[in-house]
Parts: C-alpha cells; sequence; structure tokens
C-alpha cells in the first residue's frame, strides 16, 4: 500500500527502506534534502514539503511521523492534519509522551482524522532484524493499515509461540494494537523503562567483574578477569542471555576497556515518564528510579559501568554521548 514517512534519520530511512522492500510505495518527506535524495535513489518518490506529500498521496492517506518527541512532532502532526481530510491518518511513531497522543487524538478527532500512535523498538538494527510495534488508536485504522505493520514487524523471527499459546495472533509477529490513542506510547514508554533497569545491571555486573583484582582486595581473592570472555560465555545458554548482551558482548571484543566511551549517558524521556507514571499508580518501582537516577550521575562522573551503558546504547540505537567535559 501506499504510505508517506516524515523524519528520514536513523529508524525513518530504514522503516521506508524496509517498507519499499515489500513492495509498498512510500512518498518521504525529511527538511534534510539529501535524506531525501538518498531513499529517492532506491525507489522511493520524494517531496519538498508537507503540502506536496499530501497532494502526492491518494486517499485515504496515511503519513507515518519519525521525529523527535515534543514540540517539533506536534508542530508536523497538526501541520499534516490541516492538509488531510476525513479517512486520513496519521501515525506517530517516535517516542511521544502518552498524555499527547491523548491531546492530539481528541483534536484530529473532531476534522475526522483518525491518530495512531505507534511504539517503535528496533533502532539501527531494524532495517534487517524488523521493529517490535506497540501501537495505540481506533481499530478501524489498526485494520488498515495492518498491511503495514506486518512489514515493519519481525514477523515469527524463528521465535515459537510461548507455550500455552497457539501462535495465531498479531503478538506473535512483533506487533499489537494495544488499545486506544496512547496506549501504544504508554506501553512503550514502560518498555524503555525496563530497559533502563536491564542496562544498568549488566553495566553494574561487569564493573564489579572489572574491578575483581583490585589493590584493596586480599591477593588470594583477586582476579583477572577477561571481560569480553565472559560476555561471550553468558551469550551460550545462560539465563542473562538478551539481546543488550549480545551488543555487550561485541563492544567488549572491539574494545574491553570501551576506551571510545565517555561514560556520559542520556536519558531520552520515557525512563522519567515511566518513573512518574509509577509515582501516579502507587506502584513501587526502585530498580526502574535507581537506573534512571545513575543516568543522571553519570553526566557528573564517569564509572565503567557507564561506560557500558554507553557502548550499549551506541549497539542498538546508533547514539553517540557528548563527552560530557
Amino acid at each position: 500500500m501506499q504510505i508517506a514517512m516524515v523524519g528520514l534519520g536513523r529508524m525513518g530511512g530504514n522503516m521506508a527502506r524496509r517498507l519499499m522492500h515489500d513492495g509498498h510505495e512510500c512518498v518521504v518527506f525529511d527538511r534534510d534534502p539529501a535524506a531525501v535524495d538518498s531513499l529517492v535513489a532506491e525507489g522511493a518518490i520524494g517531496v519538498e514539503s508537507l503540502a506536496a506529500l499530501a497532494e502526492r498521496l491518494t486517499p485515504p492517506r496515511t503519513a507515518w511521523v519519525m521525529l523527535p518527541a515534543g514540540a517539533v512532532t506536534d508542530q508536523v502532526v497538526f501541520e499534516l492534519a490541516g492538509l488531510f481530510d476525513v479517512g486520513d491518518s496519521i501515525v506517530d511513531g517516535g517516542n511521544s509522551y502518552y498524555k499527547d497522543d491523548v491531546r492530539r487524538a481528541k483534536a484530529l478527532d473532531e476534522r475526522g482524522i483518525q491518530y495512531l500512535d505507534a511504539g517503535t523498538s528496533g533502532g539501527v538494527w531494524g532495517l534487517e532484524r524488523g521493529y517490535c510495534l506497540m501501537i495505540g488508536g481506533p481499530v478501524e485504522a489498526v485494520k488498515r493499515l495492518e498491511p503495514v505493520f506486518a512489514t515493519l514487524a519481525p514477523g515469527g523471527a524463528g521465535i515459537p509461540p510461548s507455550p500455552g499459546r497457539t501462535g495465531n495472533g498479531s503478538a506473535e509477529r512483533g506487533y499489537l494494537h494495544c488499545g486506544p490513542s496512547g496506549a501504544g506510547h504508554f506501553v512503550k514508554m514502560v518498555h524503555n523503562g525496563i530497559e533502563y533497569g536491564l542496562m544498568q545491571a549488566y553495566a553494574e555486573g561487569f564493573d564489579i567483574l572489572r574491578n575483581a583484582n583490585a589493590e584493596a582486595l586480599p591477593a588470594d581473592e583477586r582476579y583477572d578477569l577477561d571481560l569480553a570472555d565472559i560476555a561471550e560465555l553468558w551469550r551460550r545458554g545462560s539465563v542473562v542471555t538478551s539481546w543488550l548482551l549480545d551488543l555487550s558482548a561485541s563492544a567488549l571484543a572491539e574494545d574491553a576497556a570501551l576506551s571510545d566511551y565517555s561514560g556520559f549517558v542520556q536519558d531520552s524521556g520515557e525512563g522519567r515518564w515511566t518513573v512518574q507514571a509509577a509515582i501516579d499508580e502507587a506502584v513501587p518501582a526502585e530498580v526502574l528510579t535507581a537506573a534512571l537516577y545513575a543516568r543522571f550521575r553519570s553526566r557528573q562522573e564517569h564509572t565503567f559501568a557507564e561506560k557500558m551503558l554507553s557502548a550499549m546504547r551506541h549497539g542498538f540505537g546508533g547514539h553517540r554521548e557528548p563527552s560530557g567535559g
């Protein structure tokens, strides 16, 4: 089917490529003409403005927005809404705050335009591996766009359904209609909060292993451990194996000292929002809160654990942290 992609950064560009590889027609726009030209060379239809994008699409039109959360996404969503008609759809696939989705959906519904929020996980590997999609919005719009979700998602990816499941639902294929407006980004928000906790656990564990030969320890209790080998070992049969461990092993194999990473670790918003949701719901979230605070601390002092966090963020999302001084 035909779909527009607005925002051709690390994820948006590759999502357009994945869609085109499966036969979808992509109309693409980005404020950087070079990003548009690159995709046009691969078969996309490039436009120079959102107005041109709206004119190039055939009703019912669909635009997928992949931009940073906040004001820039708000601006583009409402500019598109002014160009679209009743029955058209706008999907925000970025990391927006779910309460912003609820507000946008109400405003667009008054114009007869369908608004969907799609929490998207997959990072720079999504072109190859597919994207896990957590979707919120009206049922009819989700059903109409199912061919797009099915293409972007990983599919079965060789993973059998969990015991007790039939394997016939979309969750087994990597996408899920989680509920009404905001539900998709709410689930993605908690997903990223959990991600913070998992990353922090790995980072602290490897920091303990690295310091097992500290001079403060008794001589017969010091261990000079090979972190790259340990990470590689844990990838095979261990209960802590995961994609984050794969990325850690790769980073350590490249440079066991992680000298290219500053240890300055950003938080992209979802961790804070997850902690706030826990407060609103009176749900204890000690690990996720501590992981968020560890990122705050990383901007003042840099430990090996924080270098591990930087390495994992670069591995899955292509994030390069600032030096932090």
